[in-house]
């Protein structure tokens, strides 16, 4: 596969490998898991079985360190047998699942195993269980780890907390190339660490996207200081952070389609409100809260049809009312639990706005 798409030639033996090859698998992957469409996976699996076997042919025990590392970092580089064995053992898992969504039972253990093995040699090379580091300690090889699902559940704490350090030791900045940038912002906003992201997002010096604004850009760069090319999407994951960590809107990986989802708003910094809508494939999902006064106002929209598991950052329940009434006594809403400062709901289809204090 080529590093870039459309090439005259150009790419087939010069910036490819598994960063850049692994859109053939996660391409059809999101269109499953946003829009429920199996029909690309499964018209592709003989050719995604093939792009894991190839891995598997260059793989030295367990570890793929072939195609570029995380490029354009702004100081501090991440090797590539850390980013490429990562996306080595994703696209075994997508190979997986496909095989198991199309009834074949083989290969879908010969891949699931495949993974496991491959989870475990990234463990085995690259932790260091003595400091609680991965690779370098970079903020790309700790946030790969985590958001590519390669930590131990009884080391994830030790590696986030490794995570925030690394980003204190940068005052708050990014310090990744294109691949990290992903990785970071992701990575902590999926481990309860939304005000660190935000941070990072919301900088206005080098390095950061805020810097690019500061000079009149755009379009989003290739490099941090804005040499080579000015209009890449590389560094443009963050416009998609924005609907997941502030407006909340998530899906659910246990149910494609978002049949059912998850609305989860973090109010991070100085941040007052947010307003985010979604056109999925059952109808448009809308989240929109506002802070004024000590007060939470939250107004979602649920698709017919659909349910979705909502949090509101606030962790009295007895304080939250829908329509001026307790939430949890109000059709269609069912209480949970609180978790961690959050009160979870469960919510069907309908436009509700609660309110409470914060």
């Amino acid at each position: 596969l080529p590093g870039i798409v459309p090439t005259s030639g150009w790419g087939y033996t010069w910036g490819n490998g598994p960063a850049w090859d692994s859109a053939f698998l996660l391409i059809p992957y999101y269109l499953y898991e946003y829009c429920g469409d199996t029909k690309v996976l499964c018209d592709h699996f003989d050719g995604l079985k093939r792009y894991v076997d190839y891995l598997t042919s260059k793989a030295k025990d367990g570890i793929v360190d072939i195609g570029l590392n995380d490029w354009a970092p702004f100081k501090t580089a991440t090797p590539a047998d850390i980013t490429s064995t990562a996306y080595y053992y994703r696209d075994a898992q997508i190979v997986a699942l496909a095989a198991g969504l199309m009834g074949n039972e083989a290969d879908a253990r010969k891949y699931a195993d495949l993974a496991a093995s491959i989870k475990q040699a990234f463990n085995e090379k690259f932790y260091h269980p003595d400091t609680g580091l991965y690779g370098n300690g970079s903020q790309t090889s700790l946030s790969c780890a985590l958001y590519q699902g390669l930590v131990e559940p009884a080391n994830k704490a030790r590696v986030l907390s490794n995570l925030v350090a690394a980003v204190e030791k940068t005052n708050g900045h990014i310090d990744t190339g294109i691949l990290g940038a992903k990785y970071l912002l992701n990575a902590l906003l999926e481990n309860g660490r939304a005000d660190v992201a935000y941070r990072i997002a919301s900088q206005k010096d080098l390095p950061s996207w805020g810097w690019w604004i500061e000079q009149g850009a755009t379009t989003l760069w290739e490099q941090w200081n804005g040499s080579e090319s000015r209009n890449h999407i590389m560094f443009g994951d963050i416009s998609a952070w924005f609907y997941k960590a502030l407006a909340g809107i998530n899906p659910d990986p246990a149910a494609p389609a978002f049949k059912h989802f998850i609305i989860k708003p973090n109010l991070v910094g100085g941040l007052t409100s947010a307003e985010a809508s979604y056109d999925s494939v059952r109808g448009r999902i809308v989240s929109d809260w506002k802070t004024k006064d000590g007060r939470l106002d939250l107004t979602f929209t649920i698709p017919a049809n659909t349910t979705a598991a909502v949090y509101v950052p606030v962790a009295d329940p007895a304080s939250i009312k829908e329509g001026g009434k307790p939430a949890a006594d109000a059709a269609g809403i069912s209480f949970m639990r609180v978790e961690e400062g959050r009160t979870l709901f469960e919510v069907g289809s309908g436009t509700y706005h609660f309110t409470a204090p914060l």
